[in-house]
C-alpha cells in the first residue's frame, strides 16, 4: 500500500542566533509513521521538533509540509506538546478553557466557536480521564494532570502529525503506560514525532527511530540495540525493564563517517 509523505526534510540546518545545533538533516516522513525520536542531551532533539513546529525558522535546507492527498502545503495541521510548557499557572483560566486554546486558526486568531467545539474538548478529556477536571484552575493542577490536559490541547484538533517532546515528562507511572497505549491508537489517524528518553519503554509502541546527535541518523525498524547506537552515533545509556531494573551501558566511538537517513 502507498503511503503519502507528509514531511520532506532535505539537508536542514537550524539552530539560535545564526549557530546551527542540527546539520545537513535528511528525512521523509510519511502518512502512519510513528517515529521515536532518541539522542544524548544537547544533541538537538528539540530543536529538530522545534523546527518542524515552526517554532525555529531552518538556518538552511529545505522543509516541505505536504497534504494527506499528497498536496505541497504552507501550513500543515500540526498538534504539538513541549517538554516544558511556560504556560503562566497564575492566569485565571480553566482546563476546558486551556484546550479550547487548540482550536485556534493556522494563522494564530481564536475562530467562532462553533457549537460542536465544546462536546470535542469533552471528547478529548474523558478519553484522557479528566473530563471531571474540565472547570478546575489550571493553577491548582499537579504536573502530571496538567500534562494531560497539555496532550488534550495538542489533539482536540485531530491534527494530521502530533509531535511530542518528551510527553511523560511529570507523569505519573499509571498514566505513562496509558499515554503509550493512547499513542497507538492515535497513530491510527495521525503521524507521531515523539523525543523519549524511555529507551526501554518506547520500541513496544513505536515503527522507526531516527536518533538525532548534531545529524540524523533513521532506522526504519523500532529495534534498539548498543550495536544501532554505536552505529548511529548515539551515545546514549540503553535502559532495560525486567524484573530487577537495571541499565546496560556501552562506550560509543566518535564515528567520523556520515549516515543519511532513509
Amino acid at each position: 500500500m502507498t503511503r503519502n509523505k507528509l514531511i520532506e526534510i532535505s539537508d536542514l540546518s537550524a539552530g539560535y542566533y545564526g549557530k546551527p545545533v542540527i546539520y545537513h538533516i535528511h528525512l521523509t516522513v510519511y502518512e502512519g509513521d510513528f517515529i521515536g525520536i532518541i539522542g544524548p542531551n544537547g544533541g538537538g532533539k528539540t530543536t529538530f521538533i522545534k523546527t518542524i513546529a515552526g517554532i525555529i525558522k531552518p538556518l538552511s535546507g529545505m522543509l516541505i509540509f505536504y497534504s494527506p492527498e499528497g498536496q505541497a502545503i504552507e501550513k500543515p495541521k500540526l498538534g504539538y506538546l513541549p517538554q516544558v510548557n511556560t504556560f503562566d499557572k497564575s492566569f485565571p483560566i480553566s482546563v476546558e478553557e486551556v484546550v479550547l486554546t487548540g482550536l485556534l486558526s493556522a494563522k494564530g486568531r481564536l475562530r467562532r466557536f462553533r457549537a460542536n467545539d465544546k462536546e470535542a474538548v469533552h471528547e478529548v478529556l474523558e478519553r484522557l480521564k479528566i473530563s471531571h477536571l474540565a472547570s478546575k484552575p489550571i493553577g491548582e493542577l499537579s504536573g502530571g494532570q496538567m500534562q494531560r490536559v497539555f496532550l488534550a490541547r495538542a489533539i482536540v484538533s485531530q491534527p494530521w502529525i502530533l509531535l511530542l517532546d518528551e510527553p511523560s515528562t511529570y507523569a505519573d507511572n499509571r498514566f505513562e503506560a496509558e499515554l503509550y497505549e493512547l499513542l497507538v491508537q492515535l497513530n491510527e489517524k495521525m503521524t507521531i514525532l515523539m523525543v523519549s528518553h524511555d529507551l526501554g519503554m518506547i520500541p513496544s509502541y513505536i515503527k522507526s527511530i531516527a536518533c538525532v546527535n548534531g545529524t540524523l541518523h533513521y532506522h526504519p525498524t523500532p529495534e534498539i540495540t548498543p550495536e544501532i547506537l554505536r552505529v548511529y552515533n548515539c551515545p546514549i545509556e540503553l535502559i532495560a525493564h525486567g524484573i530487577v531494573p537495571h541499565r546496560v551501558l556501552s562506550t560509543h566511538q566518535e564515528n567520523s563517517s556520515t549516515n543519511e537517513s532513509h
